[in-house]
Formats: structure tokens, sequence, C-alpha cells
């Protein structure tokens, strides 16, 4: 161990007894000075750990998967800041008290994300400008820590327990992707809500599957660059791979979405057509992966 690492340990030390002490004022300005030798420092149930702070903005591409060493919690959270911190702070508050213990809680910022601060609980990855969409969502659960993973949007605030039910739908080995916002339809063409429990996607805004199934799917396709219609291409995967996507019921609370909503309506129109294409290229003319007359039973 050299010098450095040393005086961090030592430091660490130092701050866990501060806190300890609830002398947080002590505590938070050991971890700044922690950081400033370049190393962050993570709470967890087992008691804290030191990891080095990689670049302020890095590659997606070259963010270190961890989907192949073992589940250390139950469920990964993973959300993507681009430009609301404080929706994702509502969001991480709430899953704190529900899921103590049990939970990761992972957060990817993209250039417009700032350098908010979620908690020192929360692992923050800060990406390089440019990042698309679903190249920050994978980079994000590319690091998932949990046996199931769950892609969360900001405008959705848990109001109670939300991990356990997603879990126990999960622990089917035919159901790949669930949550509690589900969606079919019978041409390809228009899709509507749908209370499932089977359907042909499940909306992004909550959005869990299993480590495994992560890896055996590859992730969102990264051509998509905004969010619209990538939930739909990555459930209709799972499908075509033989599994289903299937509703669950979740206490959540649905606030405004703030991308959709800062976007102008041109905007909205010309992404979202080029996202729909891109969804047809692999999947016009597959309705024999809709659920047709099953849904709903």
């Amino acid at each position: 161990m050299n010098e450095a690492s040393r005086d961090v340990g030592a430091l660490a030390a130092e701050r866990e007894e501060r806190r300890r002490a609830k002398d947080f004022a002590a505590a938070d300005a050991l971890r700044a000075r922690i950081e400033a030798l370049g190393y962050r420092i993570l709470d967890g149930a087992e008691g804290p750990t030191l990891e080095p702070i990689r670049a302020a903005r890095e590659r997606a591409a070259d963010v270190p998967s961890m989907l192949g060493d073992p589940a250390t919690a139950d469920a990964t959270l993973a959300w993507v800041d681009e430009g609301w911190p404080q929706d994702i702070r509502r969001a991480v508050e709430a899953t704190r008290a529900s899921a103590a213990g049990r939970a990761a809680h992972l957060v990817v910022a993209d250039a417009t994300g700032g350098d908010a601060h979620y908690g020192d609980d929360v692992e923050v990855l800060r990406l390089e400008p440019g990042t698309g969409w679903a190249a920050a969502r994978n980079a994000g659960l590319r690091r998932a820590k949990g046996r199931i993973v769950v892609a969360l949007d900001g405008s959705i605030e848990p109001v109670g327990d939300l991990v356990t039910p997603l879990l126990l739908a999960l622990e089917d080995p035919s159901v790949g992707i669930c949550g509690p916002f589900g969606i079919s339809t019978i041409d390809l063409r228009e899709f509507h809500e749908s209370p499932g429990p089977v359907v042909d996607a499940i909306e992004g805004y909550c959005f869990a599957l299993r480590r495994e199934l992560l890896v055996e799917l590859g992730g969102f396709d990264e051509r998509f660059r905004w969010y619209r219609t990538a939930d739909i291409e990555l459930s209709f995967r799972a499908k075509d791979a033989g599994y289903r996507c299937v509703v669950v019921e979740v206490p959540v609370r649905k606030h405004e979405h703030r991308m959709w909503d800062a976007t102008t309506p041109e905007d909205r129109d010309r992404l979202s057509k080029r996202n729909y294409n891109r969804f047809l290229e692999r999947f016009r003319g597959r309705t024999d992966l809709l659920v047709g007359g099953t849904e709903g039973g």
C-alpha cells in the first residue's frame, strides 16, 4: 500500500468514527478530503468501502461491467439524470427506507446532469457530452450489483416497497421483463395501455429484469439516442427469446415526465418517428409475438 492509500484509509476510518459520533459536519469534511485524494467512499450495509474516482467525464463504452460478478444486493435501482437531479433525489430518498439494505442505487449523469450529489450510498457515473440515452442507460446497467436490475425514470416516485413485488415476479423463469406500466398492440402500429398481466411491452418508467437476462439480451439498442420506443424494442427482444412481459402492481406515483415536456412537439414527432422506424427494422410483421387474445389473461 502506497502512502496516499494509507492516508485515504486513515481518513476513511476517522470519517466513520465521526459518523458514529453523529458529527456529520466533520464526516462530510473528511469525505471531501478523501475525494480530493482521488477516491470515492461508498457507505453500505457492511460498512464503508473505497474506490478510485474515474475521470470526471468518461466514455460510456469504457465503463467496466460488473454483471459477471456475484450479486451483492437484491436489486440495483438505476436512473439516468438528464438535467433534473431533484427528481432522482426524491426517488432515492423514498427507496432508502423501503429497501434499506436490499438495494444498490446508481445514477448515470450525462453532460446536462451536472455534478449533482445524490448521497454517499449512490454510485454516480458521469459521462462525456454527446452520450445517447441508451448508451448512458447501458453504462449504468453494466454496473448492476443486484440480482434484479430496475431501470427507473425520474418521474417515478416510489410510495412503498418497490423491490419485493418485482423480485417475486422475476422468480418465475418464464417472466423476462416486468413493471407497473404495460402496453399492447394488435397491429404493431398503435400501442395502448394494458392492465395485463401479460402484455407486449413494459414501459421504461419502471422496467425490471434479471441480471442474467440483461447479459443475454445485451441491454438497450444504443442507436436509440432518445428514450422513446427503446423500452418496446427491448421488450420485444425478450419476447422473441421466449420470455413474457408481465405487469406487476408496484406502489409508485407518476409525476411530470421532464424530458417529454422539455422537448418541442416538432422534435418529439421527429425523434419518436425515427425510433419507431428502428423498432420496425427488426420486428416489422412479427405479429406472432403479440399477446393478442391472451391479453388480460
